[in-house]
């Protein structure tokens, strides 16, 4: 199946590197009309600005840290201003800071909740007003996280993030089918992405090597790898994914429920 965007404007989140970067190429490559992108880092945001292009879909990078309570209403007007318009968004932002049930501090509270769930919300909230307000269809995908179902102990507040978006996600979904505005979610496994080889080997301490003994582990031989999440939220914003709304579908390697 080739799937195509047909002209359609997204705005992508945490689209300077890792799961974001490949859903924004995914969507540049099968025909999106226009992009937003956008992250903390302005040197790697504008270089992949100018990539995306040269494929062939104008990118405008807006540089936005999404601790800002004002950053989602900044980027969603941003992006109107510039392409009229928002069709599509993609929550791929996140942190991922270990804090358990025992250590967490508020600081640790306030900082996961607001990347991962309070940013993500009021970015649904003005993608999901521009959608209605042209009386037009839309689509919304949430980037997640299998650890959403429990989570290990030291990310009990970043399971609860994930665990509060999967609730939104079915909420505005459940909200908005009428006005046909699709939101589905991905609970993404272990994937081996830049910030998780930085957190791996360096804030961990686990060294290099640890990446060689996850992919042995796996049950395909390797980590996910972020295409693989990219291309699947480019079917969920796609026409193909027909009227499906509401999904949170979990993208890994072991099966939930089963007898690990």
């Amino acid at each position: 199946m080739e799937l195509q965007l047909d002209g359609k404007i997204v705005l992508v989140t945490g689209a300077t590197q890792g799961i974001g970067r490949a859903v924004a190429e995914t969507l540049a490559r099968a025909g999106a009309g226009g992009l937003l992108i956008t992250g903390r880092d302005g040197t790697r945001g504008r270089e992949a600005a100018a990539e995306l292009s040269a494929i062939g879909t104008p990118t405008l990078f807006v540089a936005a840290d999404l601790a800002d309570p004002q950053a989602p209403a900044r980027l969603a007007q941003a992006c109107i201003e510039r392409f009229g318009r928002i069709d599509g968004l993609v929550n791929a932002a996140g942190l991922t800071d270990r804090a358990s049930v025992l250590d967490a501090s508020l600081d640790d509270w306030a900082s996961l909740f607001a990347i991962n769930a309070r940013a993500p919300f009021f970015l649904m909230q003005a993608a999901i007003a521009d959608m209605k307000k042209r009386g037009k269809p839309g689509a919304i995908v949430n980037i997640l996280s299998v650890n959403a179902h429990c989570g290990s102990p030291e990310l009990a507040v970043y399971s609860a993030t994930k665990g509060a978006l999967a609730t939104l996600t079915k909420n505005a979904a459940n909200a908005h089918r009428f006005d046909r505005i699709r939101v589905n979610g991905i609970n993404v496994g272990w994937t081996d992405t830049p910030a998780e080889r930085v957190m791996q080997a360096q804030t961990l301490g686990h060294g290099p090597a640890w990446l060689d003994a996850a992919n042995a582990a796996q049950p395909f031989g390797r980590l996910l790898k972020p295409n693989d999440i990219a291309n699947l939220a480019v079917f969920l914003l796609s026409d193909a994914a027909g009227p499906m709304t509401g999904a949170v579908i979990d993208q890994e390697q072991a099966v939930m429920g089963a007898n690990q």
